[in-house]
């Protein structure tokens, strides 16, 4: 019986050598990009209107801080499942979310 760490497949993807497509999937892509966005279904995808600051930001500060933080088991969970770095990926969020919270007279933290 296979453990878990070898039924995981990682894949890399290098957007400066993306992999070649077939002519059924560059066929199938060019029919999404000619859809008006009216005929797109969105009735899977969580309703995010409100929460600007889902875009993290690519960049990672360096100056951090060891703390403890309590955080809920399946929120954990989702960014563990994302992958290495994913107590950046918090940091990521959470500094989006600050930012997409300023206010004008309050930028000086």
């Amino acid at each position: 019986m296979p453990t878990k760490e070898r039924s995981i497949v990682k894949r890399t993807l290098d957007l400066k050598n993306p992999p070649v497509l077939s002519a059924e999937q560059k066929s199938r892509l060019d029919a999404v990009a000619l859809m008006q966005d009216e005929q797109i279904d969105y009735s899977d995808t969580p309703n995010l209107s409100d929460a600007v600051w889902v875009k993290a930001a690519v960049e990672l500060p360096c100056n951090k801080q060891q703390i403890t933080l309590r955080i809920d088991a399946d929120i954990l969970e989702f960014f563990k499942h994302m992958g290495k770095r994913y107590q950046s990926r918090i940091n990521a969020v959470l500094r989006s979310y600050v930012e997409a919270h300023k206010t004008t007279r309050d930028d000086s933290f």
